[in-house]
């Protein structure tokens, strides 16, 4: 059995980055790791240039993420991507070179009325446990949004501390809700894998490493 803390990511909007530049700025379908990370560090007070702290945080946590389909209520969750348009200054266009520009165009996606079950587990790379980061998210240093300050909670992030066979089954002890899983720890045998670049160069803002997701698709995964 492992320990779990669970947690709630739901609101009106959230914005969860994909790598790119400012010109077009696409949201990914579901929390990423670095946005997740960002988050937490934030709940405990670690700022950006505090980069061995940073990188500490990355090293000691691992993370599962269900996209509930179904709303507390039990009516469906319709989640839609809405797109923002606005200008800004000194802004790079691609990722060719650094030619700035003074001002640019830019289209901005959100997911709106989406949420999403988090588990995340202690690695043994890293120094931050879980009770810290439980107690850090109840009562944040700094505070915690999602993907953007314009994006805020609507629930509380806390859920519970559960301990499980695996992160679905963790999540389906604390609220059975059919949804795709995204996991860094394989499920079952059947997992397909979805490779991103959602890893953070801590040494290396606004920097990302590639790496796989295992994805699992059920209502039952813990079954």
């Amino acid at each position: 059995m492992t320990d779990y803390l669970l947690l709630k990511l739901a609101g009106p909007m959230q914005f969860w980055g994909e790598p790119t530049f400012e010109g077009t700025r696409p949201t990914a379908p579901f929390p990423t790791r670095s946005g997740m990370l960002g988050l937490l560090a934030a709940c405990l007070g670690i700022r950006r240039n505090e980069r061995e702290a940073l990188q500490n945080l990355a090293d000691s946590v691992r993370f599962a993420v269900r996209c509930d389909q179904q709303r507390d209520d039990g009516s469906s969750n319709n989640v839609v991507k809405l797109t923002d348009y606005h200008t800004v200054q000194d802004a790079r266009e691609s990722y060719t070179g650094l030619k700035s520009h003074s001002t640019i165009q830019t289209w901005r996606e959100y997911l709106c009325d989406a949420a999403f079950t988090v588990a995340l587990w202690q690695n043994a790379a890293g120094s931050v446990s879980l009770a810290d980061l439980a107690s850090a998210v109840q009562k944040p240093v700094f505070t915690p949004y999602l993907g953007r300050r314009s994006c805020p909670l609507s629930e509380p992030l806390y859920v519970a501390e559960i301990d499980a066979v695996n992160p679905a089954e963790a999540m389906q002890k604390a609220k059975p809700c059919p949804g795709v899983i995204y996991s860094e720890q394989s499920i079952t045998k059947d997992d397909r894998r979805y490779r991103v670049r959602d890893e953070p160069i801590v040494h290396m803002p606004r920097q990302f490493a590639s790496r796989e997701w295992f994805v699992y698709s059920g209502e039952s995964p813990c079954t």
